[in-house]
C-alpha cells in the first residue's frame, strides 16, 4: 500500500488547520517586534529589516529539499518534525543577545517552517479525492487566515507587556505543543517510515520530470503571476498607501487590511458551495475578475472606507482564486505530491519576491494608484489565461 492510500487518517483537519496556523503565526511574529528588538539592541529599524529577509529567503529555498524529502519519508512525519524544530528554533530565539544570533536563528526557523504548508497540502492530496478537495483546503486555510489575523495583535500585546522575548517564548511553545499533538496522533508512523512511502520517487529528479509536463509548467507560471502580481505587488503596499494618501495611523490602517482575513474567513465557510455552483474554472476567472475590480476600485478610492469595503472582496475572491491554483498543484504529479507543491510553493514565493521590486519601483516613480491600476490591469489578463489553460 502507497501512501496515497494509508490505512486510515489519523491526523484530522483540524489538527492540519492549527498547523497551518501555528507556521503562519511563526512567520509574521516579528512583524510587530521589530521597534522592541530593535531597541533591545540599540539599532535603529531598518538595520534589523536583516533578520525578516533571512527568515523569508530560507522559508522559500528551503522547499528545494523538504518536498522530495516529504515523499520519500513520508509527509505527516517530515512535517509534524518540521513543527518541532520551528518551534524549538523560535524558543531558542528568544535568548539571543545580538541581531547576528536572533537573525541565524530566524534563517534556520524559516528553513524548517517552508515544509509545513506544502506538505500538509501535499497531504491531503493524497487523502481527500478531488472533487472534495478544494473544500477540504478552503477548511485547512482557515488556520492560515486565522494566523493573518490576529497573529500581529497578540504579538504586539505579549511584546509591549512582558516584552519582545516573551512573544517568542510563547508562540515557540504553542508551535512545540501542535507538533507533539502531531506526533502523538501519527503514533509510531511519526518514526518509522510508511510503507511504500519512498516508491516510485526520485528525488530531485522529480523535479526534472514535473517541468517535463506542460501542464505543471503553466501552472508554476501561473504560481509566479499570482505571486509577482498579488502577494508582492498589490497586497504588501495597502497599508502604505492607506497611511501615505489617507493619513491614518500605522495601527488604523492595520484594521482596515486585517478585513482582508474577514472576507477570506468568508469564503472558506462557502468553498463547498462555491466549487459545486461555478466550477473551478468559473472560480478562477470571476474570483481573478473580482480581484481586478477590487484593485482598480483601491487605486481609485476617494476616501479610506472604500478601501475598507474592498478588503473584504479582495479577501473573498483572492481565496476563490488562490485555492484552485493550490488544488491543482496537489494534482499536478500525484506520484510525488510533496514535490510537486513545494514547487509550485516556491513559483510563488518567486514571483512575490520579483514582484516586490518591480511595485515598489512603480512607486516610486508614478504612486501607489498607478501600481493597483497595472495590478487590476495584469489580473484580467491572468485570469482569463490562466481559467484555459490550467488544468487539473
Amino acid at each position: 500500500m502507497s501512501e496515497a492510500q494509508p490505512p486510515a487518517r489519523p491526523v484530522g483537519i483540524w489538527l492540519l488547520a492549527l498547523a497551518s496556523f501555528a507556521s503562519a503565526a511563526g512567520m509574521r511574529i516579528m512583524d510587530p517586534l521589530m521597534p522592541l528588538v530593535a531597541a533591545d539592541f540599540g539599532v535603529t529599524v531598518s538595520s534589523i529589516a536583516v533578520i525578516v529577509a533571512a527568515f523569508m529567503l530560507f522559508y522559500g529555498s528551503g522547499q528545494v529539499a523538504t518536498g522530495p524529502l516529504g515523499d520519500r519519508l513520508g509527509k505527516l512525519r517530515v512535517a509534524g518534525c518540521a513543527l518541532l524544530l520551528f518551534g524549538s528554533f523560535t524558543v531558542l530565539a528568544q535568548l539571543s543577545t545580538s541581531v547576528t544570533q536572533l537573525t541565524i536563528l530566524r534563517a534556520c526557523s524559516g528553513l524548517v517552517a517552508g515544509a509545513i504548508i506544502p506538505l500538509l497540502l501535499a497531504h491531503i492530496g493524497d487523502t481527500v479525492p478531488y472533487s472534495d478537495r478544494q473544500a477540504v483546503i478552503g477548511q485547512f486555510l482557515i488556520g492560515n487566515v486565522m494566523a493573518q489575523l490576529v497573529t500581529g495583535p497578540i504579538s504586539g500585546v505579549i511584546g509591549q507587556h512582558f516584552g519582545w522575548q516573551a512573544s517568542y517564548l510563547c508562540f515557540g511553545i504553542f508551535t512545540i505543543g501542535v507538533g507533539l499533538t502531531v506526533a502523538v496522533r501519527l503514533g509510531p508512523q511519526m518514526w518509522q517510515k510508511a510503507p511504500g512511502g519512498g516508491r516510485g520517487q526520485s528525488g530531485f529528479l522529480a523535479y526534472a520530470r514535473l517541468l517535463r509536463n506542460p501542464s505543471a509548467r503553466k501552472l508554476l507560471l501561473g504560481a509566479f503571476l499570482d505571486g509577482a502580481l498579488l502577494f508582492g505587488g498589490a497586497f504588501p503596499f495597502i497599508a502604505s498607501y492607506l497611511i501615505e494618501e489617507f493619513s491614518l495611523e500605522a495601527g488604523e490602517a492595520g484594521l482596515v487590511v486585517a478585513c482582508f482575513g474577514l472576507g477570506a474567513l468568508a469564503y472558506t465557510r462557502l468553498a463547498r458551495r462555491m466549487v459545486g455552483r461555478f466550477g473551478e474554472t468559473g472560480l478562477l476567472l470571476w474570483g481573478g475578475i473580482g480581484l481586478a475590480l477590487g484593485l482598480a476600485a483601491t487605486a481609485a478610492a476617494p476616501f479610506w472606507g472604500l478601501v475598507l469595503a474592498v478588503q473584504l472582496l479582495l479577501g473573498f475572491c483572492f481565496y476563490s482564486f488562490h485555492g484552485v491554483l493550490q488544488a491543482r498543484a496537489t494534482e499536478a504529479m500525484p506520484e510525488a505530491r510533496g514535490t510537486s507543491v513545494s514547487a509550485f510553493a516556491m513559483s510563488l514565493f518567486l514571483g512575490q519576491t520579483a514582484g516586490s521590486l518591480v511595485f515598489a519601483g512603480v512607486i516610486a516613480t508614478g504612486g501607489y494608484r498607478w501600481a493597483f491600476g497595472i495590478a487590476a490591469a495584469g489580473m484580467i489578463i491572468f485570469a482569463r489565461w490562466v481559467s484555459r489553460v490550467s488544468r487539473p
